[in-house]
């Protein structure tokens, strides 16, 4: 999830990138709250939980990831469909470095991930509706997976090469890609009925993804060590 840190509190200006940012805020905040990530993060949790949440968002990424390749013919689809931030390979090198090499067996789907990877192929034919998603998941690991992963290799004693979920190694600067990505969203030609539209189907995004934790969540007593 997307973290706010300095030099995007000053980045706050007119743009419909800021305007994407301040409006979703709630939602976000929402979903950034639920316990699952904080145990995660902590220690406090088995091996397992970290592996039942990469399955889930590998099943998020292989819905993601080919519609946005389906749509790169689209103008605005293009700007942002950059193969510098796939995930769907660095989240299956980690699947397969704790699990082996049978490590698809475990991509079972809890029910908020079927809902989700649903509407992600639902708005698969919509590029604003596409782009709203790949915002929400891509720059949030851009803001705040550096942290995630730095955090778990402490926590667990995992050396990072077993985290590539949240490494970015042809994104130097992190914050310049930022920087270009909200300026691609600010210069993206909607309309201010689509861009009330992809507010709106990023706030469900953000649902979506609380969800999804909430989901997680519930599996914490088994996963608590």
């Amino acid at each position: 999830m997307e973290d706010v840190d300095d030099d995007e509190r000053g980045s706050a200006g007119g743009g419909f990138a800021a305007r994407l940012r301040q409006e979703t805020a709630e939602a976000h905040g929402a979903a950034e709250s639920a316990p699952f990530m904080a145990e995660l993060l902590s220690g406090q949790l088995a091996p397992e939980a970290l592996t039942t949440f990469l399955a889930q968002v590998h099943q998020l990424y292989a819905v993601l990831e080919p519609a946005v390749d389906a749509l790169r013919h689209d103008a605005v689809v293009a700007l942002f469909a950059d193969d510098d931030l796939r995930r769907l390979p660095a989240v299956s090198a980690d699947l397969q470095a704790h699990l082996g090499a049978g490590w698809r067996e475990h991509l079972v789907p809890l029910p908020a991930t079927e809902a989700y990877a649903a509407r992600l192929r639902q708005v698969a034919a919509w590029p604003a509706g596409l782009v709203a998603h790949h915002y929400l998941r891509y720059l949030g690991d851009l803001s705040g997976g550096q942290v995630v992963r730095r955090l778990l290799a402490r926590a667990y004693g995992w050396p990072e090469e077993q985290l590539r979920s949240w490494d970015f190694p042809a994104v130097p600067s992190p914050k310049r890609y930022r920087d270009r990505y909200r300026a691609a969203l600010d210069a993206a030609p909607w309309d201010e009925a689509e861009r009330d539209r992809v507010v709106e189907e990023a706030r469900r995004g953000y649902r979506l993804n609380e969800e999804l934790f909430a989901d997680l969540g519930r599996q914490l007593p088994a996963w608590r060590r």
